[in-house]
């Protein structure tokens, strides 16, 4: 079977942007999310609040490589860096005095991926 390549060209450079951080910096949590985001969109993570309000403890980061969903509440201050947010998700985790984030926007601001929990 045949690999297809990515069309997005967001995500395209994103991945490409992820793999150089990772040897720039030798750090392997931003090699292991471009091979996360490397496979078919059906394998990416869509995690709700609930689950996001139940891993973390405030003012914690977390990265998801996928969708961020509404389901659940959020009830401390986190920053969520994610591929994509649906609109209530922002607005709840926002209203928790949290923080939204692009993945670009995260790996400019930890380049060594210290205190960061990836979620799935």
């Amino acid at each position: 079977m045949k690999a297809i390549a990515k069309t997005n060209p967001r995500l395209v450079r994103l991945i490409g942007d992820l793999k150089a951080a990772s040897r720039n910096n030798n750090v392997g949590l931003w090699r292991d999310v471009a091979r996360r985001l490397e496979k078919p969109k059906r394998n990416y993570a869509a995690v709700n609040l609930s689950k996001i309000n139940r891993h973390t403890s405030p003012n914690d980061t977390v990265l998801v490589p996928g969708k961020v969903l509404a389901s659940g509440d959020l009830e401390h201050s986190v920053t969520v860096a994610a591929l994509g947010f649906s609109g209530q998700a922002v607005s709840k985790i926002e209203s928790a005095g949290g923080k939204c984030l692009k993945i670009e926007s995260l790996m400019q601001e930890h380049p060594k991926g210290s205190g960061i929990k990836i979620l799935r």
